[in-house]
């Protein structure tokens, strides 16, 4: 005689099901009828009958049993408190967005007001906001604080991180040691790694959660279709982190903002992601068209592309913007920033710095002279290379030596070579290579190759050169050479600062160094390396 009855939960045919009904057999020889209602979720309520006896893994699913749960006696008190707490904490933070768990999860000490952006973010439906902190205000770790939370929340899967070439490392050395975050760096060398791997046709992007991409390779259709590929029209749970995000608003110098390659890459690609962060210290470039068409980019349905932004109060909501006097207000401890102009004046009229000074405005007004009738892009050409030198005297005359020389050459051989050369093949005459730049990965000799090739090129497309010119070219030269290695007067105002402020027995054996540091910016590798020479004479 079976020993089930109505009310029990019993197991048969690998589900679970409710006994309704047993109806028991008439005679020894017979089977016991049983009328099951399933309890799975996917067939819940659905009616079986079966002969008990006749099934081969049905079984009675018993009640726990009480007898065997304390066997191994009860736990410390304060230990099941703490683990009873955790349960509720995390059941809380999944649905209250008032309660934060990442800043317990990270390896940081959190200041207060970085909170900010993560309340912010966990009132919003979809995240979509721009973090325009001020410099040094931690723009990094908010952006981390949120990705961690909604990691947690299980509202983010995958992770894209677009910033410029030369932070790539860093965002990857930050987001793991500061919240236990790995991301793959995707990169040529990744991709050669990955279809070594896994075969040729492999979309890279689907080997991972989260990436991290420069601004560069972003803009690079190669590596653009596969991630078009890997989210779809939309992909649910997933964030883009625009780090820089300044750099994809477009140039804007005129009525109308123009898209950039930059621009149209984060346009087609911000609308696939749920969630999106923008990050940048310097958000308004100063063209109210350019600001409003970034914003658009980040939410398209409170700003518009073309319709200036004056809603204070609708900004406010997409965006957070610190300065660093602003949190000194409420209490927070930043250093203050001086900036203390030295003046060298009395300088002798036959200074090198001076005269090539002169030299080089006289060259600038024969040039532009010779070349008034000449095409227009012939005269800007021109003109960025004198400009280009002008920067380089300003900087040093190491620098400018080495380059004029460049130029020299390139004017010898322009008759040769009468190609017309547009601007924009030109950038490092314009600026040194900055952070959003794919030179900033190059070392520096690559970088100064290239320099030389564009001035060089530059310089080949100017008309030929009157005896005046020459002249004037081979003086400069001359003053050049003969005072390159030469410490100019801020070199000596430099080396009596670090006197008085960082080694009083500078130049004597075995001089005591304080504990102060300076750190000494400028933008040629020619000028560093004249500072390295320069300045380890004094240290000896």
């Amino acid at each position: 005689m079976t020993d089930i009855v109505t009310g029990q939960i019993v197991r048969v045919r690998s589900r679970q099901y409710l006994v309704e009904e047993v109806v028991s057999k008439p005679t020894k020889e017979q089977d016991t009828k049983v009328s099951l209602s399933c309890l799975e979720d996917d067939a819940l309520g659905e009616s079986l009958e079966v002969l008990w006896e006749r099934e081969i893994d049905a079984k009675i699913v018993g009640a726990t049993s009480w007898d065997s749960i304390a066997n191994r006696g009860f736990d410390n008190p304060r230990l099941f408190s703490a683990y009873l707490h955790t349960l509720r904490w995390n059941c809380v933070t999944s649905t209250d967005a008032k309660l934060f768990q990442a800043p317990y999860r990270a390896g940081i000490e959190v200041k207060a007001y970085q909170l900010e952006p993560l309340r912010k973010a966990l009132l919003m439906p979809r995240v979509g906001l721009f973090i325009a902190d001020d410099v040094g205000l931690g723009k990094t770790i908010e952006a981390g604080l949120i990705l961690r939370e909604m990691l947690m929340r299980q509202k983010v899967r995958r992770v894209v991180i677009s910033c410029p070439p030369s932070v790539v490392r860093q965002w990857q050395e930050e987001m793991e040691s500061r919240f236990g975050l790995t991301f793959m760096i995707l990169d040529r060398e990744f991709i050669a790694a990955r279809r070594q791997e896994r075969g040729y046709g492999i979309n890279p992007w689907m080997t991972h959660t989260r990436f991290i991409i420069s601004h560069a390779l972003l803009r690079d259709e190669t590596y653009t279709a596969p991630l078009r590929d890997w989210l779809g029209d939309f992909a649910a749970a997933s964030m883009l982190i625009l780090d820089e995000a300044h750099n994809a608003a477009p140039a804007s110098g005129a009525k109308y903002a123009v898209d950039s390659q930059l621009t149209k890459t984060v346009r087609d690609l911000a609308p696939r992601f749920e969630h999106k962060l923008f990050l940048s210290a310097t958000p308004h470039n100063g063209h109210s068209n350019s600001f409003a068409a970034l914003l658009e980019i980040l939410d398209p349905q409170r700003f518009c592309r073309g319709v200036p932004v004056r809603n204070r109060k609708l900004l406010d909501t997409v965006m957070v913007r610190r300065l660093k006097q602003d949190l000194r207000e409420i209490g927070e401890e930043f250093p203050q920033r001086y900036v203390l102009p030295i003046v060298i004046d009395n300088l002798p009229e036959d200074a090198p710095e001076l005269k090539l000074s002169r030299l080089l405005q006289q060259y600038r007004n024969l040039r532009e002279e010779k070349l008034k009738d000449a095409a227009k892009s012939t005269q800007t050409t021109a003109m960025l290379v004198i400009t280009s030198l002008q920067k380089r005297l300003l900087s040093s005359i190491e620098a400018f030596a080495r380059t004029l020389k460049v130029h020299r050459t390139g004017m010898e051989k322009q008759a040769a070579h009468s190609t017309s050369i547009h601007q924009a093949s030109l950038p490092l005459l314009f600026e040194s290579p900055g952070a959003d730049d794919e030179r900033a990965e190059f070392s520096e000799e690559e970088v100064i190759a290239e320099e030389d090739a564009q001035m060089a090129a530059a310089s080949m497309q100017a008309a030929g050169q009157t005896a005046r010119e020459l002249a004037i070219l081979n003086e400069m030269a001359d003053v050049a050479n003969s005072s390159r290695y030469q410490p100019d007067p801020r070199i000596q105002q430099l080396v009596e600062w670090i006197r008085q402020n960082l080694c009083p027995d500078l130049g004597q054996p075995n001089a005591a160094w304080l504990e102060r540091r300076v750190i000494i910016f400028t933008e040629y590798t020619d000028t560093k390396r004249y500072l390295q020479q320069q300045l380890s004479t004094y240290a000896k």
